[in-house]
């Protein structure tokens, strides 16, 4: 595939960006022939007039760069079909999908479409996660429902059903949050719902077992994506610690991602990949 020409950035030495970081880096073929769902494949729009790239179009970008059959779905048309219109323009293999997780029952027969165009399916990523942001003491059932309607009920569905017509070998990665881990956002539906996705991830690492297919978790931290640059707008400080002076790219996610996705890491499962630089654990810029 053809790499697009993207302008230089300025960095300081102890930002430590590489050309993985921004895109840049040459394909390896790490995924040749694999044929994969990424579910959340679109980004949202922002105000931004060069918006950094999402988690779910830099994962489903990279993933067709190292040589995947890419079903791109989103609830949004349009931010899917720019995901895959990139792809092909690239020299890439991508279609797209229409589908709202949160309705239960549209989700097994997306994973029979979506197999059948693609001629088996071997890789799974499930990128979802929707927020109200409201504080406990706001919080309706409603809204909590709905949250964990899309977060988690969703994941264990698309699991499910993949679970029974993957080939074997195959793997499930779940976009879960640092947010799992701490309550710093004052936000318990999401960090909740993204707690519950790490421990989804295992029990479906278990039931993947007999087939060898694997399933494991990412944790992202800050992150530079639309909505991470929306957050940012809402809360100016709430970045200021990170490690090296900068949030992490989408791309870093989307190279975790392909690390778990590929056979490299046949024998990592069940396993919550946290990608935050250390943060959560005190690494942090003074």
């Amino acid at each position: 595939m053809t790499l697009p020409n993207l302008p230089p950035r300025e960095i300081t030495p102890d930002q430590h960006v590489y050309d993985e970081a921004l895109g840049r880096a040459p394909a390896r073929d790490r995924l040749a022939g694999r044929r994969i769902m990424v579910v959340g494949a679109g980004q949202r729009q922002t105000v931004d007039e060069e918006p950094p790239v999402g988690n779910g179009r830099a994962i489903s970008l990279l993933f067709a760069r190292e040589g995947a059959h890419v079903a791109c779905i989103d609830i949004n048309r349009e931010a899917a079909e720019g995901t895959a219109t990139r792809i092909v323009s690239e020299g890439g293999r991508a279609f797209v999908e229409v589908a709202d997780v949160g309705d239960a029952d549209a989700i097994a027969p997306l994973v029979d479409r979506c197999r059948e165009q693609l001629g088996g399916l071997d890789g799974l990523v499930l990128n979802v996660g929707i927020s109200k942001g409201l504080r406990l003491n706001a919080m309706t059932a409603a809204a909590w429902d709905h949250d964990f309607s899309v977060n988690v009920r969703s994941n264990m569905l698309f699991a499910q059903k993949a679970l029974e017509v993957m080939e074997p070998g195959a793997t499930i990665v779940i976009l879960s949050s640092l947010a799992s881990l701490r309550a710093v956002g004052r936000n318990p539906a999401y960090e909740s719902s993204k707690a519950a996705q790490v421990a989804l991830s295992r029990s479906i690492a278990r039931a993947g077992e007999p087939k060898g297919i694997r399933c494991n978790a990412i944790a992202p931290g800050y992150v530079d994506t639309p909505m991470g640059r929306d957050a940012s707008r809402r809360r100016p400080d709430r970045a200021v610690q990170v490690p090296f002076g900068r949030q992490a790219t989408g791309w870093e996610v989307a190279y975790a991602a392909l690390f778990l996705t590929s056979r490299e890491s046949s024998y990592v499962n069940a396993h919550c990949l946290v990608l935050d630089a250390g943060h959560h654990f005190g690494i942090v810029r003074e």
